[in-house]
């Protein structure tokens, strides 16, 4: 059975036939089965199943005289006479956890903000199964109409005495905060009608219902099998105002393919007798995230485009090597246009079938559980491609089905759809102080020849209360659910974070820190809240999951929690780091290079809020932008690359310099960090698709990972510091420890020092000058005077393309000497000196640090590590 389903009632355990409950846009009622009397049947208490949460195993093979529902596409299957619920939706009914009641006595609440009134309802159906099975019918009904939980009082507080500047913007908080009414709205989604390319879009027309919905009922056959087969073709029939016939993809289609002969995507009905079964479970979550970004497409070094396959048994056992835990995913969600990076979604529920079929993509994220690799899916929410033919545009013949309608509903930058976070699918809903009729039909075509068992289809196109509606936001949350529950994605880096945030969009926008441009009529509260509700139920529902937001704004408590009155995210993009790094490269000279500014830059991040660090983004790799290997070294990463030819200063600066900021980033920069597949090794050329503009080549649409595993190649070096580097974090969880406390960041020495978890980072970032003598100030809180420290990672190592200009076996020990604010410093020991015999001063015995230039190095504590 496949997500978003009901589990089928066992044949040996007796029907629970609950009191029917209407709220808005939903009905439950049962099939016609008979009753418990009726067969007099008994299940003793003694063999009831422990309760569990609904889940979705993957079915195994057919069974006859089973029906197949759609829950927010997805197919259920159900024993005959089993549970039948109007109110669709992948996100309704695996809702298995008790959620917090609506307020009671019809009292209404402002919600997002904006003046409009929501109606509470009865609380929202949750669903325990042992209650399922029991053999007494109230249990039946307390499973139907739901448990409740008193709401938990707001932290909204501990937030603002954390931070007392945003003490003037109070009830901007307290209005963006999740109120109960909406919380219960929103767990449901609901599905519309399919059909089949060349069949008689009239042969069997809806039905239209309550609320907007419209359902569609074929009599069971005598096979036994489902009415629609696997790998069919289907589309949605839509009859505008004006008689026209809109044929679409349905928004919830699950797989869709572009054959080669034509330009639009086809709708086909992903449902194999048998799908792949998870076989590894989720690994825990992380506490140091080090995070893989990478695009299945261009993964191989092959002209093509790379598949699921490829990605699980060519790309993950490299990436497990290189030391990272965790693998976030671009353009998974289907896209039409492949050279728009995956940021152009058409189809939100379908996985890519470019790379392959919806199994594949179970089967890599399976195995890379296995490998204890954390799967992220980099989600696209902020918009929509404008593709109407196989996308979500103009979906009913209107240009505000799903998004804004007018400027608003476009992005002016990206040439997209902007969604409209508060409004319902279709026409009954609000535009401005104008109300909109409904007029569009939808209908099934079905060939007479299926005549199969019971099929159940059920559209909501739309639905409104009081000018408020939900719809869509029931639309992406339920995908965000789905690619949980069905794919087993452990969280998501959300895309365009800031364009959602605002009405400018961040377009021509600088953002200084000044609080008052966080707050206002600028602010768009209605995605703000969207983002709010969505790490709200994923946290709800799956507390393991993990969220990342991209804003480069810096919106304040946007990864506190919703409690707080913050965005709910568990980490934000540290985006200003490689702005810096892009900026210092182009800009200035080594000698220039600013120690306080990259520290700074490194360090500025609000406090108690997880930022993810790198030193270079995506969009550096593409074409018309450069990478930092490619900055450092340019052309003569084509000729001076091989270690037969001199190392020229060009490449060695840029190999140095391409470690230490890596290093440092990592380091120095926030508690997880992410890399870009290929800039490990400093990936020559840049990242083009196919496109007109390149007569469709897909030569540059590739990682030439080959590079690393030619010996006589410079990347190997590259490649291994950067392995290094990870398991070095691996096993001493700086990313997990609290900030690092910088010691020392000097100008015209060009050194920065600073300790985290426990380890001493030293970075020389001088073009020439070496120091032979030089202190570096550290902190210990045991009364032992004298520690032992060597050197744990040493970027001038052979092994790194380094000079080979330190001595691992030099032995440092600390001095009570205090230097820079620290009561402790360092120097490096004589082999004619014995410390048992030396006083606690002993500064006149020993010599210091030697930090030769363009060199990092990490000391660990001897002692303390003993």
């Amino acid at each position: 059975m496949e997500n978003g389903s009901l589990h089928p009632t066992p044949s040996h355990l007796p029907a629970i036939t609950p009191t029917p409950a209407k709220r808005r846009g939903c009905e439950i009622k049962p099939l016609d089965r008979p009753r418990q009397e009726e067969t007099g049947t008994e299940t003793p208490s003694t063999s009831l199943p422990p309760p569990r949460l609904l889940r979705h195993p993957e079915p195994q093979h057919r069974r006859t005289g089973e029906g197949v529902k759609y829950w927010g596409g997805n197919v259920a299957r159900c024993a005959p006479g089993g549970w039948h619920a109007e109110r669709g939706g992948a996100a309704e009914a695996a809702a298995s956890r008790p959620r917090r009641a609506a307020p009671a006595g019809g009292r209404r609440r402002a919600v997002r903000g904006r003046g409009r009134l929501a109606r509470p309802g009865p609380p929202p159906r949750v669903y325990i199964e042992a209650a399922r099975h029991s053999a007494d019918p109230a249990a039946g009904k307390m499973a139907a109409v739901g448990i409740t939980q008193p709401p938990q009082p707001s932290k909204l507080q501990k937030l603002l005495e954390r931070d007392p500047y945003l003490a003037p913007f109070k009830t901007d908080f307290q209005r963006r905060q999740m109120s109960e009414c909406l919380l219960d709205s929103v767990f449901s989604l609901s599905i519309f009608q399919l059909i089949r390319d060349g069949w008689n879009p009239f042969s069997h027309p809806y039905k239209k219902m309550e609320y907007g919905k419209w359902e569609l009922f074929i009599p069971p056959g005598q096979d036994g099998y489902p009415p629609v087969p696997h790998g069919s073709k289907l589309k949605v029939v839509i009859r505008a105002q004006n008689g026209e016939l809109l044929y679409r993809i349905s928004p919830w289609a699950r797989y869709v393919v572009r054959d080669e002969d034509k330009v639009n995507y086809d709708w086909v009905h992903w449902n194999p007798p048998l799908s792949y079964i998870r076989k590894h479970p989720s690994p825990k979550r992380l506490k140091s995230l080090r995070i893989y970004e990478s695009h299945v497409g261009i993964a191989s070094p092959e002209g093509k485009v790379a598949s699921y396959k490829n990605f699980t048994y060519n790309v993950l056992p490299r990436v497990k090597d290189l030391g990272y835990n965790c693998v976030q995913l671009m353009a998974i969600m289907e896209h039409a246009y492949y050279a728009s990076f995956g940021y152009q979604v058409t189809s939100f529920f379908a996985a890519s079938s470019r790379y392959g079929t919806p199994d594949d993509l179970k089967e890599m994220i399976d195995v890379a559980h296995s490998m204890g690799i954390t799967v992220l899916l980099d989600v696209v929410h902020s918009h929509a491609s404008k593709n109407s033919e196989d996308g979500l545009n103009k979906f009913d013949g209107t240009d505000s089905c799903f998004f804004h309608s007018g400027p608003r509903g476009n992005h002016q930058l990206w040439d997209s759809r902007l969604f409209d976070y508060a409004k319902s699918l279709g026409a009954v809903g609000q535009v401005g102080n104008t109300k909109r009729k409904a007029v569009n039909q939808t209908r099934l075509q079905c060939p007479i020849e299926l005549n199969c068992v019971s099929l159940n289809f059920r559209t909501s196109i739309r639905n409104t209360v009081s000018g408020v509606s939900w719809e869509v936001l029931r639309f992406l949350l339920s995908n965000l659910r789905m690619w949980i529950e069905e794919y087993r994605f452990d969280g998501f880096r959300f895309d365009g974070v800031t364009s959602m945030l605002y009405h400018h969009h961040g377009i021509g926008t600088g953002f200084s820190g000044d609080y008052n441009e966080y707050f206002g009529l600028h602010v768009d509260e209605d995605a703000l809240c969207y983002l709010m509700l969505a790490n709200h139920m994923i946290k709800f529902l799956h507390p393991e999951c993990i969220t990342i937001a991209e804003d480069v704004s810096g919106m304040p408590a946007l990864c506190r929690p919703v409690a707080e009155g913050g965005g709910g995210f568990d980490y934000r993009l540290a985006m200003a780091i490689p702005d810096k790094w892009i900026q210092i490269i182009k800009e200035l000279k080594d000698e220039d290079w600013n120690m306080g500014n990259i520290v700074h830059t490194l360090t500025n991040r609000r406090h108690e809020e997880k930022y993810i660090a790198y030193a270079e983004s995506h969009d550096q790799a593409l074409v018309g932008d450069k990478t930092l290997a490619f900055r450092l070294m340019d052309a003569e990463m084509y000729t001076n690359m091989s270690v037969l030819s001199p190392l020229t200063p060009v490449i060695d600066r840029g190999i140095q310099l391409h470690k230490m900021i890596r290093l440092i980033t990592h380091a120095l920069g926030g508690e997880s960090y992410l890399n870009f597949m290929g800039n490990e090794f400093g990936h020559p050329e840049w990242l083009d698709f196919p496109r007109k503009g390149n007569n469709e080549s897909y030569h540059y649409a590739r990682r030439q990972f080959n590079l690393t595993e030619d010996h006589l190649l410079r990347y190997r070096f590259l490649n291994a510091f950067d392995r290094d580097m990870n398991k070095l974090e691996e096993r001493f969880g700086w990313l997990a420890s609290p900030p690092a406390y910088v010691s020392e960041k000097h100008e015209s020495n060009k050194v920065i020092a600073f300790e985290r978890a426990g380890l001493i980072f030293i970075f020389n970032f001088h073009p020439y000058q070496s120091y032979v003598d030089y202190r570096v100030a550290i902190w210990h809180s045991s009364l032992t005077v004298i520690f032992k420290y060597k050197i744990l990672l040493d970027s001038d190592a052979a092994e790194y393309g380094g000079h080979q200009r330190l001595d691992h076996s030099t032995e440092y020990f600390s001095e009570e000497y205090p230097h820079n604010y620290r009561p402790n410093s360092l120097m490096q020991s004589n082999s004619q000196t014995n410390f048992s015999q030396q006083p606690r001063r002993c500064h006149k015995y020993c010599i210091e640090v030697y930090i030769p230039s363009r060199v990092a190095i990490v000391l660990y504590n001897v002692d303390i590590q003993k």
